[in-house]
C-alpha cells in the first residue's frame, strides 16, 4: 500500500483492489502486504464512514464482501508492519497468517473514540490473538500496543528493526513458497479451523487432510528428494 497522503487509509476502492488480488493471486504462492515506513494503515477513511452513516444504507456496505474475500483467500498472507496499524489497518494486519512487526509498530482499535466499534474483526480476531483483557483495553479504552507488547501478547510473530521488517517477511514468504502448495493450503486451513471447532473435530479434520496428502505427487517428490539428498521441486499436484 502506498498512499502516504492519506496514511494508507482503507477506502472502499483500496479494499476492493486488495480483495481482487486475494481472489486471484495468479501463480503467487504467498502474498506479502506492507505499507510505508511510518504507517502501515491508519484505518478507514472517516469521510467515507460519514457518507455511509448519512446515507442510512449501512447494510449495503460493499466493504463487507471485500473483507470476506481477503479473509477467505487460498494463499498465505504475511503482513510486514512498520508504524501505525490502526482500526481497519490493525484488522487488515490481523487477517494475515503471520505478522512481522518493526520496532516502530503500533497496533490499535481507536474506533471507540469516534463513537464506533471495530467492524472487520477487531473484536473477534484481536480477542483470539491477545485474550479478553488486552482486547478489552484496546477496544474499550482505545489504547495502543507497541511492538514489544504485541509480541508479548501473541499478536505478532516477531519484532525486528524497522529496516529489516520487509526483508524478514520476504524471507518467510520464500520459505513457504518453496514448500508443497497443497500441504501449505491444507495445513493453513487446519490451523484456521482450530479457532472454530471443538478439539475432537479439529483433530479429525487434521487427520483427514493428512491422509489426503498420500495421494499427491508432492508427497512422493518430497520423500524422493529427502532420500536423494536434494531440494524438492513441488508442483502442487
Amino acid at each position: 500500500m502506498h498512499r502516504p497522503e492519506v496514511r494508507n487509509a482503507l477506502r472502499a476502492n483500496t479494499l476492493c483492489e486488495l480483495a481482487t488480488i486475494m481472489r486471484d493471486p495468479g501463480e503467487a504462492r504467498v502474498i506479502v502486504l506492507t505499507g510505508g515506513d511510518r504507517v502501515f494503515s491508519a484505518g478507514a477513511d472517516l469521510r467515507e464512514i460519514e457518507d455511509l452513516r448519512a446515507s442510512g444504507r449501512v447494510e449495503e456496505n460493499p466493504r463487507v464482501a471485500y473483507w470476506s474475500d481477503i479473509r477467505t483467500r487460498d494463499v498465505p498472507l504475511i503482513a510486514a508492519v512498520n508504524g501505525y496499524a490502526l482500526g481497519g489497518g490493525s484488522e487488515l494486519a490481523m487477517h494475515a497468517d503471520i505478522i512481522i512487526a518493526g520496532e516502530s509498530a503500533r497496533f490499535g482499535q481507536p474506533e471507540i473514540d469516534v463513537g464506533l466499534i471495530p467492524g472487520a474483526g477487531g473484536t473477534q480476531l484481536l480477542t483470539q490473538a491477545v485474550g479478553k483483557s488486552v482486547a478489552m483495553t484496546m477496544v474499550l479504552a482505545g489504547e495502543f500496543l507497541d511492538a514489544a507488547r504485541a509480541l508479548q501478547a501473541g499478536l505478532v510473530a516477531e519484532v525486528v528493526p524497522d529496516l529489516e521488517t520487509l526483508d524478514r517477511a520476504m524471507d518467510i514468504a520464500r520459505s513457504i513458497a518453496a514448500k508443497s502448495p497443497l500441504a501449505v493450503r491444507r495445513a493453513r486451513a487446519a490451523i484456521e479451523r482450530a479457532f472454530e471447532v471443538p478439539l475432537s473435530e479439529g483433530l479429525a479434520l487434521e487427520r483427514e487432510a493428512f491422509n489426503e496428502m498420500f495421494a499427491t505427487e508432492d508427497l512422493a517428490e518430497g520423500i524422493a528428494a529427502f532420500l536423494e539428498k536434494r531440494k524438492p521441486l513441488f508442483e502442487g499436484r
